[in-house]
């Protein structure tokens, strides 16, 4: 037998002692990365777990099929796009607006693409007499979609205030009347199902622009009374959605572009315009879960994030990204607002 020389079997202990080290300090290493990685993940699980049990009102379906939908401003623009929706899946439709032309337009367009026949009926939000009678007339409402809208863009200084009330009156007053008449035959209805009432405002209701104080004052009035109003009408399984579309390819909105106020443009050039039958896709979905923030686009998703405060959320997961995203979020929205008065300062420095 074979010895092997000495130095030899000092170089080989020294390989294995040198190899027993670098993977001791690998095992430390990959030790204390794993320790690492539990300190960061325990904080979130527990965040997580602790949402799940918190977030209030709970999750909820809400059908559409075979339920009464009640929509309001429903002979154009989202309103008609509503209504296409929820007769193409098996709801019994009935629309109000206050042109009774439009109306049988509508209903006649309907029929075409659905071959269902939706109720029509002929009343101003503001007249709160016509409101109740045709409410009555409809019989009682599963899904209330309070959609009606004005919008007269123009800076407060220039603008008149029969203006300003005239869209207090037909998006925030007009709302109060068609919710109030028809409150009670929802809370008597006979099946005990899910009931919505969902309510249209605007990203300019999650954020003030330049010529749209009147128009913002209403939609943000709108956020104050869904909130209010969820706490009132949870306990009858009533579920208040409040959806904020973007620019939508309206009528309305081709004659809003018309008139608006030059950096009104300016600052909205930034964000593209959703067709009718986009919104009304989203505004069911929202209407279906049940969630309180209907976002229509990716930027509404932002501004439901930033602008989430003290609303009802029943989603753990999405109080979650709320939670976890809101810091940064608000430093994006800074940076939004630094645009915006950077170009509002451009703007008057060159038309002086």
């Amino acid at each position: 037998m074979t010895l092997l020389p000495q130095t030899e079997i000092n170089h080989i202990t020294t390989v294995y002692l040198q190899y027993l080290f670098e993977a001791s300090s690998m095992a430390d290493l990959n030790l204390s990365n794993y320790l690492w990685f539990l300190l960061l993940l325990f904080p979130l699980t527990f965040l997580l777990l602790l949402l799940y049990f918190i977030v209030r009102p709970r999750p909820v379906r809400i059908p559409i099929k075979n339920r009464h939908v009640f929509i309001t401003g429903g002979s154009s623009g989202i309103g008609l796009a509503l209504a296409h929706r929820a007769a193409s899946e098996g709801a019994r439709v009935s629309i109000l607006a206050r042109s009774v032309d439009k109306l049988e337009e509508a209903k006649h367009a309907i029929r075409l693409a659905t071959g269902i026949d939706v109720s029509v009926f002929a009343a101003d939000v503001r007249d709160c007499d016509a409101v109740w009678k045709s409410v009555e007339e409809a019989g009682p409402i599963d899904v209330l979609i309070v959609n009606q809208g004005v919008f007269v863009p123009q800076e407060l200084e220039k603008q008149g205030l029969d203006e300003v009330r005239f869209m207090l009156d037909v998006n925030l007053m007009g709302s109060f009347n068609v919710i109030k008449a028809a409150l009670p035959g929802m809370k008597k209805r006979g099946n005990r199902e899910p009931a919505s009432i969902a309510l249209m405002s605007s990203q300019a209701g999650q954020v003030g622009i330049y010529g749209y104080t009147a128009y913002s004052a209403s939609k943000f009035g709108l956020r104050g009374l869904a909130e209010a109003l969820q706490q009132e009408v949870i306990a009858d399984n009533i579920h208040v959605s409040l959806i904020f579309p973007p620019d939508t390819d309206t009528p309305g909105f081709e004659q809003e572009n018309k008139v608006r106020p030059p950096l009104t443009s300016i600052l909205a050039e930034s964000s593209g315009a959703m067709k009718p039958d986009e919104v009304a896709k989203k505004a069911f979905n929202g209407i279906r879960s049940g969630s309180f923030i209907v976002p229509c686009n990716s930027e509404g998703h932002l501004l439901a994030i930033v602008t989430a405060g003290f609303s009802p959320q029943r989603s753990f997961l999405m109080a979650f990204v709320e939670v976890v995203a809101a810091g940064l979020l608000r430093v994006a929205a800074l940076c939004f607002q630094w645009n915006w008065y950077g170009s509002i300062e451009k703007w008057h420095s060159q038309n002086k």
